[in-house]
């Protein structure tokens, strides 16, 4: 991992390094094999910061399962807008399938509190979350994942998936706002 980068005049430091990134995705991946035995979900990744995520994930489950995309968006720079905003919608038919929502992070949980209403109105037979990182400290919803990669400080991150601004998201460890 390189010492610090900066984005946009922000100086952000090593947080995770890529190889604990997929050991944890790795274990994910085994308990969701365990828990959907004999079934096939869909996961539904919820773009854009999910998509690295929910690609590694996806690849490394071994049951039948699919795949599908929503984008959903209440980040503006460092800080949530507080508003959900849904710029490409579900079109996939969920009566009666097991539904994992893959995210990239629950910060206050507005996004997925706005989100799982949904889903649930469409019949699945299950609904659980995975995300990759969780910030409990921030949390204002009653939102609860199923399956977490990390849990942190309130702090902001960068870095597999997450960006600032845009930017960001092709580096392959989590970097944090110094």
């Amino acid at each position: 991992m390189t010492q610090e980068i900066t984005v946009f005049g922000k100086t952000f430091v090593p947080f995770i390094d890529r190889h604990k990134i997929q050991q944890r995705i790795s274990e994910i991946a085994s308990q969701i094999n365990q828990d959907y035995e004999g079934e096939e979900p869909l996961l539904i990744g919820i773009l854009n910061g999910s998509f690295i995520f929910a690609a590694d994930l996806f690849r490394a489950l071994t049951i039948n399962a699919s795949i599908s995309f929503v984008k959903l968006a209440s980040y503006k720079g460092t800080t949530s807008t507080g508003n959900v905003v849904t710029a490409i919608g579900l079109d996939e038919n969920l009566q009666g399938r097991h539904v994992i929502i893959v995210e990239d992070i629950i910060d206050t949980g507005k996004t997925l509190s706005a989100f799982i209403p949904e889903i649930y109105q469409r019949g699945p037979a299950s609904v659980k979350i995975a995300t990759f990182l969780t910030k409990p400290s921030a949390l204002k919803y009653d939102v609860k994942a199923d399956y977490t990669a990390f849990e942190i400080e309130n702090k902001f991150v960068l870095g597999y998936g997450l960006d600032y601004d845009g930017i960001g998201r092709n580096i392959p460890d989590l970097y944090q706002l110094k």
